[in-house]
């Protein structure tokens, strides 16, 4: 069975949607995302998929500032702005952040 890959959407400015794909360095702390692409280096990317972050796995991000710390796969990591930059993600669709 083929599945489509994940559609952009188009949105009105500063409007966002529920299935919006972007940078984890855009996402707020207590939101759960779900990892649609990785667009690191080759290195990088086996290494980010051998920590737990790779297609279709769900994080949740915990901390934003200079450093992202995220759970995935019941372990806390921390990713450098320029690496969450590079992690392509998407808001999963009922789950809200809390105040």
């Amino acid at each position: 069975m083929n599945q489509k890959p994940p559609q952009l959407s188009v949105q009105a400015k500063g409007q966002r949607t529920e299935s919006e794909i972007c940078p984890l360095s855009r996402i707020q702390a207590g939101s759960v995302v779900c990892v649609k692409r990785l667009t690191t280096p080759p290195e990088t990317t086996v290494r980010l998929r051998e920590l737990g972050f790779c297609e279709d796995q769900q994080i949740k991000v915990l901390t934003r500032s200079s450093t992202f710390i995220c759970q995935v796969c019941n372990a806390r990591l921390g990713l450098s702005r320029e690496l969450a930059e590079a992690i392509l993600v998407q808001k999963v669709p009922g789950l809200v952040p809390a105040p």
